[in-house]
């Protein structure tokens, strides 16, 4: 039987307050536990993943503004009379009469000129464009082009892959997105949307006065594009490569300049008119005189410079971004407009602006991101 005395009481009391400083001691030690395992604010989340999505941004941004397409592999680095195309290795020798007969199949006919038509065709099962002349009449201008692409060959020359001047036929290098006439029905593509930017399309545009300049300092001498009496018919003499860069394709019509011996050229015998052709093409003697060809001025090179700003000012289009490229192009392109052609700027003086531009406005870009970041 027990009796609770006063020291059982004593001693009930004692074991309470032990048992309630265990109890509270345990739940501080919990507390201190359960303290490193809180689940982290969704807004430090957040913060962070933006932090490392703008370090990536950054890097990403770096590399696209300042890193250029790769050229694929051209005939540029092939002994002359030898091609290369799309993903072979070596160099190969230009293809024979024989070989053409024998070895091309002409599938569909994708052009024609007043020179000759082009058909699409395989070799080896590989697209190429077989080029055949389209009267006699015009055998002279068709020959004079072969001997052009003969001698240009290089990476601002479309591909001579073979020739039979007894078939009157030309081999070149097909290219899927055509003439630069198709260049914003190409870009409208959802698959074409990333490259249909500012910095793309200036690009653009100094391929295409890098042609020029080429052509003004060709092997031969001083050629002169006269097949560009107006913009489309201008743009149909270039391709669009599958890396979105501008080779020249037709070269029927290169008239050679000579400025030591003053032999100049016309571009074709009929009377030019509107504003794509340069001042000195047009009939200097008025409405009341009948066109003369004999009595037509002949002029120099400085035309290409003339026609620059139009087919640069297509090229850029209207994408976000082209106005300011314009805008600091202005003062190039009005000294390619002076009456004067002397006055007019050479071609490689209009590159070295364009890529001046370049420069200056992915710096610009690359500032304001990082700024923003």
């Amino acid at each position: 039987m027990l009796h609770c005395g006063p020291h059982t009481g004593s001693a009930a009391r004692a074991e309470l307050e032990i048992t309630g400083d265990n109890s509270m001691e345990k739940k501080a030690q919990d507390s201190r536990k359960g303290a490193p395992h809180r689940a982290v604010p969704p807004a430090v989340g957040l913060l962070f993943s933006m932090a490392l999505m703008n370090t990536l941004l950054y890097f990403c941004l770096d590399w696209f503004f300042i890193s250029r397409p790769r050229s694929a592999p051209s005939s540029a680095h092939c002994p002359h009379g030898h091609f290369r195309m799309g993903q072979m290795k070596n160099c190969s020798p230009w293809l024979s009469c024989e070989e053409l007969r024998t070895e091309v199949r002409q599938l569909k006919r994708v052009g024609e000129g007043a020179v000759k038509r082009v058909f699409l065709s395989e070799w080896k099962e590989r697209k190429v464009a077989l080029s055949r002349l389209t009267s006699l009449e015009m055998k002279d201008d068709f020959l004079h082009g072969l001997r052009m692409l003969k001698t240009l060959q290089s990476k601002h020359v479309v591909t001579l892959l073979g020739y039979c001047e007894e078939d009157n036929t030309i081999l070149t290098e097909y290219h899927p997105l055509g003439s630069l006439s198709n260049l914003e029905e190409t870009l409208n593509l959802s698959k074409y949307h990333g490259v249909n930017t500012w910095q793309h399309r200036l690009q653009l545009a100094m391929n295409y006065v890098a042609i020029i300049h080429y052509l003004h300092h060709s092997p031969l001498g001083t050629l002169v594009m006269c097949d560009s009496s107006d913009l489309p018919k201008t743009l149909s003499q270039y391709l669009l490569t599958s890396n979105f860069s501008i080779v020249v394709n037709d070269l029927d019509a290169l008239p050679l300049v000579n400025h030591s011996s003053r032999t100049f050229v016309k571009c074709g015998h009929r009377e030019l008119h509107g504003d794509f052709v340069a001042p000195e093409q047009l009939w200097p003697y008025g409405e009341d005189m009948p066109f003369d060809d004999d009595l037509m001025p002949s002029y120099d090179e400085k035309i290409d410079i003339w026609k620059i700003p139009d087919v640069s000012s297509f090229l850029l289009g209207h994408v976000e971004g082209s106005d300011m490229v314009r805008f600091h192009l202005f003062d190039i392109h009005k000294a390619c407009k002076s009456q004067t052609p002397a006055e007019r700027p050479t071609a490689r003086e209009i590159l070295d602006t364009y890529e001046k531009v370049l420069n200056l406005l992915r710096e610009t870009v690359m500032s304001q991101t990082r700024e923003m970041l």
